[in-house]
C-alpha cells in the first residue's frame, strides 16, 4: 500500500458521489482510484486496478452493500471496505461488519471521519 490509500467510490447517486469525489479530492491524505454506481462495477474496477479501500454505498442497485462487501474481499483480500449509508438498520450494520467491512459510517458524517475510517481500514486490512 502507498502511505496515501486509494479510494473507490461505489455510490449510485451521482450527486452525492460527485462531490464525495470532489471533496475527497482535496485532501492530501487519500486518493481517488476511481468511482463507480454500483457493487458489479465496483468488482470489474478491483480486477483492473485493486484501490487500498472501498468506500460503499449499503444501498446499491444489483449488489446490496452486504453482498458487494463480500464478495469484493473474497476476490481481493488486502482490500479494506467501509460502507456509507443514509439509513440502516442495527442488524444491517451488524451484517455489513460481519461481511467484513471495517466500519458502516452515515453519509452525513464528518468528512474528517470518514477520511479517519478510511485510514482505521488500511490498517486493519494489513493486520489480517
Amino acid at each position: 500500500m502507498s502511505e496515501t490509500p486509494r479510494v473507490l467510490l461505489v455510490e449510485d447517486n451521482a450527486v452525492y458521489r460527485e462531490a464525495l469525489e470532489l471533496l475527497l479530492g482535496l485532501r492530501q491524505d487519500v486518493a481517488i482510484a476511481g468511482s463507480v454506481a454500483d457493487g458489479e462495477r465496483a468488482l470489474e474496477h478491483c480486477a483492473r486496478d485493486c484501490p487500498d479501500v472501498v468506500l460503499l454505498d449499503y444501498r446499491l442497485p444489483g449488489l446490496d452493500g452486504v453482498e458487494a462487501t463480500k464478495i469484493l474481499l473474497e476476490r481481493f483480500p488486502t482490500l479494506a471496505v467501509v460502507c456509507l449509508t443514509g439509513l440502516a438498520t442495527s442488524r444491517e450494520r451488524e451484517a455489513l461488519v460481519e461481511a467484513g467491512a471495517y466500519a458502516c459510517l452515515t453519509k452525513d458524517q464528518e468528512l474528517g471521519e470518514i477520511v479517519g475510517a478510511v485510514h482505521g481500514a488500511v490498517e486493519a486490512a494489513h493486520r489480517r
